[in-house]
């Protein structure tokens, strides 16, 4: 655009058939380069150019060969390993050549081998072009050694053998089938339904047959360069069950560039179920070079990913959010088996991420920023927010499912990328939210995921390329994570420790308040940061405390599988065994056990890690277990003269994050509100819990940074670019 006579001009250029234009292929890991437009100068002059591949760097080797290969064919020719160091190097040669030579060795006509009958014929000789893949410093780098060819192109990927050969999936259909006693022209008809450009033979099936018969199932022998056909593509998408699922225990894996790849770590963590003990799974300790790969693939995926339209990423944020809808059963019944709690606080739990991913859905809006024209004669000043690069989440396990939810998908849809690391102790529905991201659209290397405790997470901490971190965990770990990244200059937003309160006024109703404060004390067996853990009975304690007891003692502790379960395990051993020393340090300490849970036992299920409902009384401010973050099903009682005095009480305490006052009176009401220091604030409502259009605003010493979880806080993920343009014209005048 330009001005002309005081009048725009503005000129519109056809972008689709420039001379030069970026060949980018996100999906493969190509790195944005300015090179030809191959097809456009194919359609002038009908002959394929046979480029070498453009160099860079890659994830791993297969990433590497299938640049190499899908750049290969493009070009009118087919790539082969010629030479192979799994973990070292890789050579890539042509496989085809155009030069014929004779075979016949030359003789002296006069010697004695010149009776003998010389062998007539010819062969190809080797094509020159050649490629290097070598490992360095975690990274394959492919450098050119030869891009020249000897022969033509191939105008038709068929007429080379390698579009003969069978994908890995194809191999183990004809297994499956071979069994199952069919003959080899029915198998043939079978592939053929699922991708009509299969050009085997029955011959090429009786060669895999005879393969199969040695053992040999490798995927050298078997895998081809050549482009999966979209029918192909889509059947195996839908149909595949990924191969770390398939194991047992299944390991689970990192997702670093858009692969789900096996860690090369020979260390893991045992994933149990808290109500068997059974192993569900392991997790392996994502190892640094592992680490430094996901970084490089954020950092690589993070220019296309900024610049795609807000609107195109908020369409992944719907499909993705309809594929957690559909799938919802199969990541609730993971939690339950990973973390205990019941199907219905699993339910719970993925509906609570789901409103986020729904919220990001409106990123379009939420992400403008302002304008005002003629600040100064002349001069029109805006602001734009601007994601910032490569962001990171640790996860605690406590909500397997909510608290990504609350991560990534607000930093990917603001235009970053991201490194997720779930919790050691219940990664399952974390991977299943990543496949259904990655079936959502998500281009590769816009999420990635990895695993581990403390190295891992230093890394993030420490890693220059990493901009901001979300953090929610224990109050010891969100401290330490919070000052060694901001040391780094990072932003950070730890959302750690928590002891809420309820303050019951002698006007309450008596059945909504127990209602409300035993489902808050004892749902999800107390494993949440907005759990009640204290409640603050002004006038006394003495009435309430037996029906207390009494609704307590009616929640069923059983399997979080079992319908009929209120309770289900916490998630360790471990954790069991600190509750129950908090417990009897409040005993000795002179508090009255009310209700003991320590000891239950649930029939099926005697190695759970099972507490039942606790009540203490007579609690005061200086015992351990009032101070410490108890996150078990315990509940403490203490009592108060009058308002004032349980506002202090609870003002006091070194944990802000919500607190709830439950009373008929509107005067009580509104000075509880006024006066209380807790960033959430419930009036007869025992957890008040926001919705993502307003701030997780927790305080005190349960917050560390400066920028809350939701709405404002969404920019941790953002900075402001503040400009001022005196050349802008107002043109619609």
């Amino acid at each position: 655009m330009h001005v002309q006579d005081g009048k725009p001009v503005f000129i519109k250029f056809n972008l689709q058939n420039p001379v030069f234009q970026p060949l980018v292929n996100y999906e493969k890991g190509y790195f944005p380069l300015l090179v030809m437009d191959i097809q456009h100068f194919t359609e002038l002059n009908e002959i394929l150019q046979m480029l070498p591949p453009p160099p860079g760097s890659f994830i791993d080797r297969e990433e590497l060969i299938q640049h190499v290969g899908d750049f290969a064919l493009s070009q009118g020719y087919v790539v082969t390993i010629k030479q192979s160091k799994k973990d070292k190097v890789v050579v890539l040669g042509c496989d085809r050549g155009g030069v014929y030579r004779n075979r016949c060795k030359l003789v002296d006509e006069s010697s004695a081998d010149h009776a003998r009958k010389r062998k007539t014929g010819s062969r190809l000789t080797n094509c020159p072009f050649e490629v290097v893949g070598k490992k360095e410093d975690g990274l394959w780098v492919l450098t050119i050694k030869n891009g020249k060819h000897n022969h033509e192109p191939i105008r038709d990927i068929s007429e080379h053998p390698s579009s003969r050969r069978f994908t890995e999936r194809e191999v183990l259909l004809i297994k499956d089938m071979t069994e199952a006693g069919l003959k080899p022209r029915q198998i043939l008809k079978r592939l053929r339904q699922n991708n009509p450009e299969l050009l085997s033979t029955p011959k090429h099936v009786y060669n895999v047959k005879a393969k199969l018969r040695q053992g040999n199932l490798t995927v050298r022998n078997f895998k081809s360069l050549r482009v999966k056909s979209s029918v192909e593509n889509s059947h195996i998408s839908t149909a595949n069950e990924p191969s770390w699922r398939l194991r047992n225990p299944p390991r689970v894996p990192n997702l670093i560039g858009g692969r789900f790849v096996d860690s090369q770590s020979f260390a893991s963590i045992d994933v149990t179920d808290p109500a068997t003990q059974k192993v569900v799974s392991q997790v392996p300790l994502t190892t640094n070079e592992e680490f430094r790969a996901a970084i490089f693939a954020a950092k690589r995926a993070f220019p296309s990913w900024r610049d795609t339209p807000v609107t195109t990423r908020q369409r992944i944020m719907f499909k993705l959010q309809e594929l957690i809808r559909r799938d919802i059963d199969k990541i609730a019944a993971n939690i339950t088996t990973e973390h205990g709690k019941t199907l219905k606080d699993a339910y719970t739990d993925v509906h609570r991420g789901l409103e986020v991913v729904e919220h990001a859905c409106g990123m379009a809006t939420l992400q403008m920023g302002e304008f005002v024209s003629n600040v100064s004669n002349g001069i029109d000043t805006y602001s734009i927010r601007e994601p910032l690069g490569v962001c990171a989440g640790i996860c605690p396990f406590n909500f397997p499912a909510m608290i990504p939810l609350w991560m990534f998908p607000i930093a990917v849809t603001c235009g970053n990328t991201f490194i997720l690391k779930p919790s050691e102790k219940d990664p399952g529905a974390t991977m299943m939210l990543t496949e259904l991201a990655m079936e959502a659209g998500m281009p590769n290397g816009v999420l990635n995921i990895v695993h581990g405790t403390f190295d891992i997470i230093n890394a993030i901490c420490d890693d220059d390329d990493i901009k901001a971190i979300s953090f929610v965990g224990s109050n010891t770990d969100g401290m330490y994570i919070y000052a060694r990244a901001s040391a780094k200059g990072k932003r950070v937003q730890s959302n750690i420790g928590a002891k809420n309160h309820a303050i019951v006024m002698p006007d309450a109703s008596m059945d909504a308040t127990l209602n409300a404060v035993v489902s808050a004390g004892f749902g999800a067996a107390g494993q949440r940061c907005m759990a009640l853990s204290t409640v603050i009975f002004v006038g006394g304690s003495k009435s309430w405390e037996d029906k207390l007891v009494e609704r307590a003692k009616a929640l069923k502790v059983n399997a979080g599988i079992e319908p009929d379960a209120d309770l289900g395990p916490v998630i360790s051993k471990q954790v069991k065994e600190r509750i129950c020393r908090l417990i009897q340090a409040g005993v000795e300490s002179g508090a009255r056990l009310l209700l003991d849970g320590r000891n239950i036992e649930v029939p099926g299920y005697e190695h759970g890690n099972f507490i039942g409902p606790t009540i203490l009384s007579d609690m005061t401010t200086n015992m351990l277990c009032y101070k410490e973050e108890i996150f078990g099903p315990v509940l403490l009682c203490m009592q108060a003269d009058n308002l004032q005095e349980a506002i202090s009480i609870v003002n006091k305490n070194k944990y802000g994050i919500g607190a709830s006052i439950f009373t008929t009176s509107g005067v009580a009401a509104r000075k509880f509100q006024t006066e209380i220091e807790a960033g959430e604030v419930g009036i007869n409502v025992p957890v008040p819990d926001p919705l993502p259009f307003f701030s997780f605003t927790g305080s005190k010493a349960s917050f560390a940074g400066d920028l809350n979880l939701f709405e404002k806080g969404w920019s941790l993920f953002l900075y402001p670019n503040q400009n001022s343009d005196a050349t802008m014209e107002r043109f619609a005048k």
